[in-house]
């Protein structure tokens, strides 16, 4: 067969992956590798499509062999670097996960900035700026890194989002919601909230996961459920859920909403203040399940089999991230019953802290 006809296999292949047909796309994908084995582009498409539902060992097996023929394509060095993180193997994944800087459809290039980028060096008594990046749960998830930071006597500076401001403020550190053109100290480095973890060689063993957010109390009592997340989501689709399964986690014992529009929430430290109150939060993979972990609340998640984030791993019902945190994970793409009956039956026998 000719070059075309492996392009017009992979083409096939992505179509039936993307409409969930993925025995189909499996199949195609091993043809496609067949017909043209030193094509980088067939081998990483092949194991995206693993790494999409799940099977991180296969998934790794074929991504290397992309790399080996292409190590300068950003695409393929993320895509290992998010397999090798999921499977914890966290000083691998690191540096090939900084490759996202240089994907313009992520829409995650660094500033250029006079001041020199940290690379992992002692900053004490010495000055650094921030910057937050991706969505609010992972910023969240990194400010654990600039109090850690901050209280080995660096001068941290984090720039977040607007509605992350109040939250951080109880960090240590100085903080700038960004709405526009900022202005900040002159720093002596700089660097983006996604990298801190891996510039400061962090591992499963050295994770810092104790609480570091918190919240007022405003009401006791209760337990907190998020149903659906940012409909701009990459993988809203799968992690969110349909109307009447949200209508089903609200109408559980004891819940109550803390989507803004139902809870008045006019920012995260409004959330978090609800959240202090609460005996449990329920939620799919949203910021505000990271903010329930970061406070040490009792946090449920559940998890979608399709494009499970790395920071989850595939399997198990805990993460290193957040010890107060149950993952409740689909047990095939789309099955979300399972779910539904093991969080009933845990609920039953819930007993408040």
């Amino acid at each position: 067969m000719t070059a075309a006809s492996a392009a017009e296999l992979l083409s096939a292949a992505q179509a039936a992956h993307h409409a969930s047909r993925y025995a189909e796309a499996e199949a195609l994908y091993a043809r496609a590798v067949e017909v043209a084995p030193d094509n980088a582009d067939a081998h990483h498409d092949r194991g995206a499509f693993y790494k999409l539902v799940g099977r991180l060992p296969e998934a790794e097996a074929a991504l290397r062999i992309a790399a080996r023929l292409d190590a300068q394509t950003p695409r393929i060095r993320h895509a290992l670097g998010f397999v090798l993180l999921s499977q914890g193997r966290y000083a691998e994944g690191w540096p090939l996960y900084e490759a996202r800087h240089e994907m313009p459809q992520i829409g995650l290039a660094k500033p250029s900035l006079a001041y020199p980028e940290w690379r992992g060096e002692a900053l004490t008594g010495r000055s650094l700026l921030i910057f937050g990046e991706q969505g609010l749960g992972d910023q969240i998830m990194s400010a654990r890194f600039a109090a850690q930071l901050a209280a080995r006597g660096v001068d941290v500076t984090l720039l977040c989002n607007l509605a992350l401001e109040r939250l951080f403020a109880s960090l240590g550190v100085r903080v700038i919601g960004m709405s526009g053109p900022v202005a900040f100290p002159d720093p002596a480095a700089w660097v983006m909230s996604g990298d801190l973890a891996g510039r400061a060689g962090v591992t499963l063993e050295t994770l810092p996961n104790a609480p570091y957010l918190r919240g007022e109390v405003r009401r006791r009592g209760a337990v907190g459920v998020v149903a659906r997340g940012n409909p701009k989501h990459l993988n809203d689709a799968h992690r969110s859920l349909p109307p009447d399964l949200a209508a089903r986690l609200l109408s559980l014992p004891g819940a109550r909403s803390l989507a803004p529009e139902d809870s008045g929430a006019a920012d995260f430290q409004d959330t978090a203040d609800l959240i202090a109150g609460l005996d449990l939060v329920i939620s799919v993979d949203t910021a505000v399940a990271h903010l329930a972990g970061a406070m040490g609340k009792p946090v449920w998640i559940l998890l979608p089999a399709v494009m499970t984030d790395w920071r989850w791993g595939q399997a198990g019902e805990a993460t290193p991230w957040y010890p107060s945190a149950r993952l409740y994970r689909q047990p095939s793409p789309g099955d979300w019953a399972g779910v539904f009956d093991r969080i009933k039956r845990d609920l039953a026998g819930f007993k408040p802290e």
